[in-house]
C-alpha cells in the first residue's frame, strides 16, 4: 500500500511539473516570435508597444485571462534574458509540444522527433540547464535586475524546492547580499555559478540573520525565553533563514558537568557538514563571557556527544548587538565560535548593495596592493 501511495504521489507531482514546463515553454516561444516580430519593424520601439497592445487584445479575446499586456511584456523579457541559454533543438522540440505534432509512446512518455523522454529529460535539455521552476516564479526573477543575483535566486529556488512566497522571503530578506558579504570575490562568483554549496563552517554563516517572520516588535521589551519561543512557534520559518541541511532536535538541551547543569538554547545538526549546530540567544550586546559559555558547550559536544566520524560542532551565539573587535580578540583564528546579530525586521536590500560594492572594492583595492 506505501509503494502504491507513493506512486501516486510521484505521478501527480510529475503531472503538476510537465503542465509548469508546459507552460514556461510556452511563454518563451510566445516572447521569442515577439521579439522577431518586432525586429522586422523599422521602429522597434513604438512598432514593437502597438504589436503587443494589439496582440494582447486579440489573444485575450480569444483565449481568455493570461494574455495582457503586462503578461505578454513578461514572456518578453523572459525570452531576451533567457533565450542563450535554450538550444536550438531545444527550443524546436518545446514547439513541437505545442503544435500538437507529438504521440504518446507504450510508456506514457511523450515523443519529441527521436528523443522518447519528457522535455525536461532530454539530453539536450540537461546540457543547457533547462527551466526548473514555475511561470510565476519566473515573472518574480525577471524582475531582479542583477544578473548575477537572478542567477543565485534561480538556483536555490530550484535545489531547495521553494515555493513563490518563499523564494519572494530570501530575496525580501537580501539573503544573496548577506551571503556575499561573509565571502571573499570568487566566492560571490561562487554564488552566482552554483549557489549556496555548503562544505565548510563558515558557509553556513549569514549576517545579519533576519527575523521578521517572529511577529515581535523590537521597541517593546521581550526576553530570551520569549525569543527562544517565538523561534520554536516559528520553527518553519527558522529553518529556511539558517539554511541548507538543518534539522531541529532540541530546545534547552541540558548537560551536566561537575555537578553542576547547563541548558544550551537550541541544538541542531546540519546533515550536509555531518555536525552539531549549537545556537545561543543573547537579546542584548554580546560579551566575552557569552563567548566563553559557547565555547564550553561546543567542547562538552565535541568530547561527549558527537561521534567520532562526526564533525566539530559549530556554536552560534545569535545577539542582538555585536562587537567585531571584541570577537577577533576573544577568539583564536580557525574557531569554530561565531558571533552573529539579528534583527526583526526586513534589511534595506539597498543599503546591503551599497555595503557589498564597498567592501569588493576594499577587498579589489587589498588585492592590488599584496600584488
Amino acid at each position: 500500500m506505501t509503494e502504491i501511495r507513493t506512486l501516486i504521489r510521484a505521478a501527480r507531482q510529475a503531472v503538476v511539473h510537465s503542465v509548469d514546463l508546459i507552460q514556461v515553454f510556452t511563454n518563451f516561444e510566445i516572447g521569442r516570435r515577439i521579439v522577431e516580430h518586432e525586429q522586422q519593424g523599422s521602429e522597434r520601439a513604438e512598432y514593437g508597444k502597438q504589436t503587443i497592445k494589439e496582440l494582447a487584445t486579440d489573444l485575450t479575446a480569444e483565449f481568455g485571462k493570461g494574455f495582457s499586456e503586462r503578461n505578454l511584456r513578461s514572456m518578453r523579457k523572459f525570452y531576451l534574458l533567457y533565450a542563450h541559454r535554450v538550444p536550438d533543438n531545444l527550443s524546436a522540440a518545446s514547439e513541437k509540444l505545442m503544435r500538437g505534432q507529438k504521440r504518446r509512446m507504450p510508456s506514457g512518455e511523450l515523443d519529441f522527433g527521436d528523443a522518447h523522454l519528457p522535455i525536461w529529460q532530454m539530453p539536450s535539455a540537461k546540457s543547457a540547464s533547462p527551466f526548473t521552476l514555475s511561470w510565476s516564479q519566473y515573472v518574480f526573477l525577471i524582475s531582479i535586475d542583477n544578473n548575477d543575483e537572478r542567477r543565485f535566486y534561480e538556483i536555490e529556488a530550484s535545489s531547495s524546492g521553494w515555493t513563490l512566497p518563499e523564494l519572494k522571503r530570501q530575496y525580501g530578506s537580501s539573503l544573496y547580499e548577506r551571503l556575499a558579504l561573509s565571502r571573499d570575490k570568487k566566492g560571490i562568483m561562487n554564488l552566482a555559478a552554483e549557489g549556496q554549496i555548503i562544505s565548510h563552517p563558515e558557509d553556513l554563516l549569514k549576517d545579519p540573520y533576519v527575523l521578521e517572520f517572529l511577529g515581535l516588535d523590537e521597541k517593546n521589551r521581550y526576553s530570551e525565553s520569549d525569543l527562544e519561543s517565538a523561534i520554536i512557534d516559528k520553527l518553519e520559518h527558522f529553518l529556511l533563514e539558517l539554511g541548507k541541511g538543518f534539522l531541529f532536535e532540541a530546545r534547552q538541551k541540558r548537560f551536566t558537568f561537575d555537578e553542576e547543569h547547563f541548558f544550551v538554547d537550541l541544538v541542531f545538526y546540519n546533515r550536509l557538514l555531518r555536525c552539531y549546530v549549537l545556537i545561543d540567544l543573547k537579546i542584548g550586546t554580546l560579551t566575552h563571557q557569552n563567548l566563553g559559555q559557547m565555547q564550553m558547550y561546543v567542547n562538552y559536544f565535541d568530547r561527549f556527544v558527537k561521534l567520532e566520524d562526526e564533525h566539530p560542532t559549530i556554536g552560534i551565539v545569535l545577539c542582538k548587538k555585536k562587537h567585531d573587535a571584541l570577537v577577533e580578540i576573544t577568539l583564536p583564528a580557525g574557531s569554530n565560535i561565531h558571533a552573529k546579530a539579528y534583527q526583526l525586521y526586513l534589511p534595506g536590500k539597498e543599503l546591503l548593495r551599497q555595503k557589498l560594492e564597498e567592501w569588493s572594492e576594499e577587498a579589489g583595492e587589498l588585492k592590488e596592493a599584496e600584488e
